[in-house]
């Protein structure tokens, strides 16, 4: 089975465009106001945001996405005005990460975790 899309409760789905495309997604379906739809990377997963009267409640919703060059991407996108939480550090699960928050107060982690991703070295081998 394959990811194919991800979807993200906003309460403005014009403002989260704007944002999405500002990090770099591309947009691919515009069915304002209550859908849009991004395409992702090379593997062609999707991400999509969807209109909502109220948001999650609790820690919401957290959407991971990698990239090779994390620093790079978090500095180019920081002069480009976008605010991170945590800047790229090096975790304890071995990926190296950095969060910001999109207008809806969705967590985002950009990362890069090389072959730990799918193979750490606490992985069950079935």
């Amino acid at each position: 089975m394959e990811l194919n899309q991800v979807t993200v409760p906003v309460t403005d789905v014009a403002r989260s465009i704007q944002f999405y495309q500002q990090i770099g997604l591309r947009l691919i379906v515009e069915a304002l106001p209550r859908y849009a739809r991004f395409e992702c990377g090379k593997n062609r997963a999707t991400f999509s945001l969807h209109l909502v009267d109220e948001l999650p409640k609790g820690n919401g919703v957290w959407v991971y996405f990698e990239t090779e060059k994390l620093d790079e991407t978090v500095e180019e996108l920081i002069r480009k005005g976008i605010a991170f939480e945590e800047m790229p550090n090096d975790k304890s699960w071995l990926w190296r990460e950095a969060r910001l928050r999109d207008p809806d107060n969705n967590q985002l982690i950009f990362y890069y975790a090389g072959s730990n991703r799918l193979d750490p070295p606490w992985k069950i081998n079935k």
